[in-house]
């Protein structure tokens, strides 16, 4: 089973307030710890879809990829170059659970996103 995830930026200086409108909503399997599962995401990668939205802009659609050495990535264009990937800082030791924080690197910074839903999907 696949769980859908919905990431919103917590505040900081540019946002005081964070934001609704910045954020990620990706599917991914979790495991009973709330952590993604590698084994679980190998079965279903095709499925482990990713939406990149920003006010004023075009929502960058990809997938949740695992790199080498385990860590998780967003990526938006299978011909794009792995460094145009944006990486989940720590992802395979967070739980993704509502109310808790993960970073996420863009354009060589580290943003702070809440995990404002956690809900089950169906294939």
């Amino acid at each position: 089973m696949l769980t859908k995830i919905r990431l919103e930026l917590a505040r900081d200086h540019d946002h005081p307030e964070g934001s609704r409108a910045i954020g990620y909503e990706f599917a991914a399997p979790l495991g009973p710890d709330g952590k993604i599962s590698p084994d679980d995401w190998h079965r279903l990668r095709d499925h482990c879809r990713v939406v990149r939205f920003r006010p004023d802009e075009d929502d960058d659609i990809g997938h949740l990829i695992r790199k080498p050495g385990g860590s998780w990535a967003f990526h938006y264009d299978i011909h794009a170059d792995a460094e145009d990937d944006e990486s989940g800082y720590r992802f395979a030791d967070h739980a993704f659970r509502t109310g808790d924080y993960v970073s996420i690197r863009e354009d060589d910074a580290l943003r702070t996103f809440r995990v404002v839903r956690v809900q089950p999907v169906e294939l």
